[in-house]
Parts: structure tokens; sequence; C-alpha cells
């Protein structure tokens, strides 16, 4: 049965390929596929033709493995995994190495599977338009199942194929071209189809000896196989610098080059066996789990609106308002500018407002040196941000964010002098961190047109966007935030307003523990150590520099004063101690050249790198303090867990995506566990109990273990949305 795949020959004799999946808006790579693709070489092997072409009958070309499968795949039948992995690959061998040539007429996206479907082909045609390429199965935490390593490898070699591989680079036609990956790029559906049938006239033999490169005899890989002395001298620390970037918390990497590496020492069909078995290793693991449940269920949930409010029109920002030009103003004016919105970005005096255009203008300058972007794109972006000190210029804007220093007076000034300007619908931003959006809501005249919109630094990497409704804030204002977010190309997640909101309470947890083990008198090596050890991209000592010890001394003043004002008790952090010392000893930060770390060209040789402050030792560690990497690791993860179901049971959080989502994209949560919550499912909520309460009884009240998570081990639950 040929269900996925249709058979047709033409009047040339050749046979078209058509994928097809019955009802449904993309073709998958899943047992039926490989079911109908096995009958389609079955019916080819007894046929008379000329040649072979691949293509689509949907939208897109190949949207790779079916996720559904490899998400519930378990070691007890992953036996039937790797015979359907082994399967689909001896089927596509049989259609490369029959002879006869093979073209791919690729349509639109062919990621993962689709790309190794691609492959299989001996010559490759694109479409110029909405075609994107390559094999991201890593971020996803498997490794490309189809014959992808195999294939890139022999093409491309070990060095140029690593970061399509290792990384999941995806990449456009004309990047494919350059490689030697595509052959030819057309403009229409009906010009490829017609490059394709004469490509395959003018190379169909009578002997047949269509060939893949690598089938060719005397083949050599470019850049040579692991025993060429060239590669050779590099194998031995390439595994050291993939640890390096993973920490070893990430297996799909290292499994990708060991299958590289192994594939090219033995022939195609034992390499392919070889990426079979490694591919179907990862798909059991844990870690394949996490990563698929969050960064494809969850995320495609959030990119689908899953917070937006329903029936409320979609709406796009025309033109945007900016108040306050520095470096986190100035990221947003970019993000926005670089997708077609205008921009007003306002400060206190022009010289500000256009120091804070500059940004982009630096940021654009260097695409355009790399040939990234044209001449004409680059001054397009610029000119749609207007730099200025005046406010009536902010007339006509439907939106306007505000990115002041964290000062309710200040906030509250520059919301009125805003929206005397702006008409009765459109809405005001604020892009507090900390101050709760309902108080600073106070000063609009209209409540439900407030909200908060809190990006990451620097805006224009960071992939994130906190959207905090306050008790009065519309629908039709979460809606508009929530489009106005996903029109710049970021991904939103939704919460309610409290102190510190979502993110930035969670992260501080992470910077004081850090903090407190210090002033404990554990080592500060052991600690950023047990950072990356555990997988955060930067230890709590190095991040609380970035930030500033003097923001987190003023933070701590605002919370005290706001709650004495609603009559509630402020109970001191452990690590408070540390950052006055530090700030006593003018030790502030990255900012004032001294922090927990020393800095280039302060109190280090220019050009250096920066490295833990010499005088910590004497200062805060303790030589006879044991250290134990383990309990590090488990403080840094278990704080930000037992935090974030605190607020889950304050309704701070309403959706599990948007916690997992969250801790990953915005606060550096180890990529590893699949988010903050799927974190201590995968550990079993009684395991997470009775850690956090041998933590509780070791190092104090904040972590106990909240109620919410209790009931939940009690009735068998686990985090998830219904």
């Amino acid at each position: 049965m040929m269900n996925s795949v249709i058979y047709e020959k033409d009047q040339n004799n050749i046979v078209h390929l058509i994928l097809d999946k019955p009802n449904a808006s993309a073709n998958l790579m899943d047992d039926e596929f490989t079911d109908s693709l096995c009958a389609a070489v079955e019916k080819l092997l007894q046929d008379d033709y000329s040649g072979v072409i691949f293509r689509s009958a949907k939208l897109t070309f190949f949207a790779g493995g079916n996720l559904d499968d490899l998400f519930t795949i378990q070691k007890e039948n992953a036996d039937q995994l790797y015979d359907m992995v082994n399967r689909l690959k001896l089927a596509l061998r049989a259609i490369e190495t029959q002879g006869k040539p093979v073209v791919a007429c690729i349509n639109g996206a062919a990621l993962g599977g689709g790309w190794e479907l691609a492959l299989s082909a001996h010559y490759r045609i694109a479409l110029k338009k909405g075609v994107i390429l390559g094999l991201p199965e890593v971020t996803l935490g498997l490794l490309p199942g189809g014959g992808g390593v195999i294939r890139m490898t022999r093409l491309l070699g070990v060095q140029a194929a690593m970061p399509f591989l290792l990384e999941g680079k995806q990449f456009k036609p004309d990047e494919g071209l350059e490689l030697g990956l595509i052959d030819q790029i057309v403009d229409s559906p009906e010009a490829m189809l017609e490059s394709a049938i004469g490509w395959i006239k003018s190379n169909s033999t009578t002997d047949g000896n269509t060939q893949q490169p690598y089938d060719v005899k005397g083949y050599k890989v470019p850049g040579g196989k692991p025993n060429h002395p060239g590669l050779a001298k590099i194998l031995p620390i390439v595994p050291a610098m993939v640890r390096a970037k993973t920490k070893g918390t990430l297996p799909a990497p290292e499994s990708i080059l060991a299958v590289m590496i192994e594939g090219l020492q033995v022939d195609v069909e034992t390499a392919m066996r070889i990426e079979s078995r490694y591919f179907v290793e990862l798909a059991c693991s844990q870690i394949a789990k996490n990563m698929i449940g969050t960064f494809w269920y969850q995320l495609n949930e959030i990119k689908a609106g899953a917070a937006r409010p329903d029936n409320i029109e979609r709406k796009k920002a025309n033109k945007l308002g900016v108040i306050g030009a520095g470096m986190m103003g100035a990221g947003i004016a970019y993000s926005s500018a670089s997708k077609g919105i205008d921009v007003v970005l306002k400060d206190i005096s022009l010289e500000n407002a256009e120091n804070g255009k500059a940004y982009s203008q630096k940021i654009v300058d260097k695409k355009l040196s790399k040939g990234h972007i044209s001449q004409d794109r680059r001054d397009a972006l610029l000119n749609r941000i207007l730099p200025t000190d005046d406010a009536q210029k902010l007339a006509g804007c439907d939106l306007v964010i505000e990115a002041v220093f964290e000062n309710r007076e200040l906030k509250a000034n520059v919301t009125q002098e805003a929206e005397a300007q702006l008409s009765s619908s459109a809405v005001f931003a604020s892009n507090t961190s900390t101050l709760p959006i309902t108080g600073l809501a106070e000063a609009s005249r209209n409540a439900e047109n407030f909200i908060g919109l809190h990006f990451f630094s620097p805006v224009d990497k960071m992939p994130l966007v906190e959207i905090i409704c306050g008790e009065k804030t519309s629908d039709e204002t979460l809606a508009f935030a929530y489009d106005y977010v996903q029109q710049i190309g970021k991904t939103p997640i939704v919460v309610n307003d409290g102190r510190g909101f979502y993110t930035s309470r969670v992260f501080g947890t992470f910077v004081n523990e850090g903090i407190a083990m210090l002033g404990e008198g554990i080592s500060a090596a052991a600690i950023e150590n047990g950072a990356f050890l555990a997988g955060f991209p930067v230890g709590p000592l190095a991040v609380t520099d970035e930030v500033s010890l003097t923001l987190l001394e003023k933070i701590r003043k605002q919370t005290m004063l706001d709650m004495e004002a609603e009559g509630k008790k402020y109970i001191n952090h452990p690590a408070e101690v540390t950052v006055d010392k530090m700030i006593s000893l003018k030790r502030e930060g990255k900012l004032a050249g001294a922090g927990f770390y020393s800095y280039p060209d302060k109190e280090l040789p220019k050009g250096s790198k920066k490295q833990l402050w010499s005088s910590l030792k004497a200062t805060f560690e303790q030589a006879d303090r044991k250290i134990d990497l383990a309990e590090i690791k488990d403080r840094l993860l278990y704080i930000q867990a037992i935090e974030t179901v605190r607020c889950l049971e304050e309704n701070v959080l309403t959706s599990v995506r948007d916690a997992n989502i969250g801790s990953i994209m915005g606060i550096g949560y180890p990529v590893w566990t699949g988010g903050v919550l799927q974190f201590i499912n995968q550990i079993g909520l009684d395991n997470f109990i009775e850690r956090s309460e041998q933590l509780h009884k070791n190092f104090g009240e904040r972590f106990k273990v909240p109620g919410l998570l209790k009931r939940m081990a009690k009735d068998h639950m686990i985090f998830e949305d219904k």
C-alpha cells in the first residue's frame, strides 16, 4: 500500500514519487510513510524507467519525523523504531544506488527527515523563496536518524558538517548552493519540474551508472577520514570542545560526533546501522522526552496563541513609541524596526536618543560588513527609528513601551507625559522587571490599556518577552501585546501581576543562592563550576556582576518599603550580608570594573579574560568548608523549582508551558531539564519533596516544600497543561 507516496510515470518514462500524506497538512516520516516508500521501491525495482523525481503535494516538501511516535517510544519497544528506521534507510539506499538519476524538487521547508530524503537524491533543486533546509534534531535531544549524519559528513567532511549536525544550523538554498548541497535554484514549481525532467534526460544512460559522489570508487571525503593526518591531529580535542559547550548535560551532540567519526571508518550500509543505534538510544532517553515535550509541543502551543484571549481579531503595531534610549530601550527599538515597525525613540535629551539609535546602526553596519544585509535594507531599518526628546512625536503611536529606570515616580511621570499625546485606544506598556503592574497602572488614565512587557537583555538576542497582566488589564490589551511580541519574532509567555512577576522572581533565587553559598565559605570557583556542570549557561556570581550588586540592593530596599506599606514582614536572605560586604568594598559589578570578578582595563591587563577576584578566598571562603558538588547543583536547581511552584500556587503562573519555556529562554534554566517544572516531573514528585526537605532542614525556610506540591504528590499528579 502506498498511502503516503503516489507513484506516477510520465511520458518521459520518469517515475514521480509524490509525497502526499492523507488527511494531513504536512508529510511525516512515520510507519505509514516507511511502508509507502518500501512499496514504491519494490515497484521501482520491477519497473522500466529512466529516472525518479521526488516532489511534494503539500505546501512544504517534508516535515520530518513523527514526534508523536518518538515522544512515546520506550526502551521496551525500541526495536520497533530501530526496524522502521532501518527499513526506511534501506529503501532510500536502494533508490540512490539503482543507477538511475534521482532528483529532489524542494518546494518548501525540508527540515530533519525532509532534508535527509532530499540528500538521498543525486540532484537537488529548490525554489528561491520559502525554502529552509537543515537537520535541527539536536535541538530536540535527538540525532538525524534517516541517514542525515552519514550523508552530510561524507559530502561536506567532518569539520564543515559540524555546525549543521552538532548545532542544528539551518540554511537557505543560496547557502546550500555554495556548499554544493543544492544544485539549482529556480523561481517557480513549473520551472523546478521542467529542470528536473531536463536533468534526468541529460543524465539517463543505458548502462545505469548514476551514483552518489561517495559511492564512486576513489571518492575522497573533504578534509579526509579520521586517519587523515590533518583530521587526526584535531580529532582528540573535538570531544572536549563539544563537552565544553554541553557541560556533559546534553548527550545528543556527543552521539552525533561519534556517528560522524565511526561512520567514516566503515562502508555506507554499516554506517547507517551505527547511526540507527545511536538514534534509537537517544529517542528513548529522558532528556529527549524533556526537550521534545517543551521545545516542540509546549512551544508550538505558545506560538499558536495558547494564552492569547479568544475571539479578538489579530492586530499589528504600526507605530511604536519607546521611552528611554538606554540599552534596553535601544534594543526594543532595533527589534521592532527590524520587523518593519516605525519607532519613535524618546529620551530626556536628543543626544541620548541618538545614542540609542546608534545601537541599531552598530548592529546593521556589522551585518552589512558581513554581507548579511543589503545597503537598502540597512538604510530602511535606520530610517524607521526617529530619535527625539519631544513627547509630541509620540502622537499616532498605537503602542508605547517605557524602558526607564526602576523608579515608580519616574515611570508615573513618563506614563502621563506620553498618554497626553496618545489616542484613547493606544496601549501603554512598562518594561519593568520587578515593580507590580497594577501599582504602575495607577498613573495611567486607563488601567485597562496598561500592561507589562518585560524584555530580556540584550533584547536583539534574547528570544523571550514576559507579558504581565495587571488587575485591570483588558483582554484586548493582552491580545494586542501578544500579537506585537510575535510580530517582532519573539516568544511570549503570559503571567499575572506580583512582585518580580515570574522570571525576575525565580532568577533572583538563583543569584541569591549562589551568593549565599559564598557567604557560607564555599569556594567561588566551586559555585560557578557547579552551575556550569548543572547546565546553567553562566554562574550566579558572574551573572550578578552583569546586573550589578547595587541593583540587588535597590530591589531589596524597594521590596522592604512595599512590604512595609502592605503590612507584611520582610524576611532577610542570607545572601544580603555578602552583597552589603561587597558594596562596602566598592565591588559593585562589571560596570564598576570590579565585583565577584576582576576585569580587564581595571584590575587585569588589557585584552585578558575576566577572572574571579583573587581576594574572595581571604574575604569569604573557609579552607575547611567541605565542597559537595552535587549539593551545589541541587541547591541551584531546586531553589528555582520551589519558587516556580509558589508562583503557580499564587496564580502568578497559570500554565506549565509558560513556566518551562520562560525558565529556559528567559533565565537560563538548563536546557536538558525541559524547563523548571519538567525537572520536577522527571525526578518524581515524591523524590523531589524528599530532597527539598533535606535542603530545608540544612539551609532554611526558602527550601520549604509548597503545599501545592504535597497535594499533587498525594494525588499522584504531574505538572501538565490540560
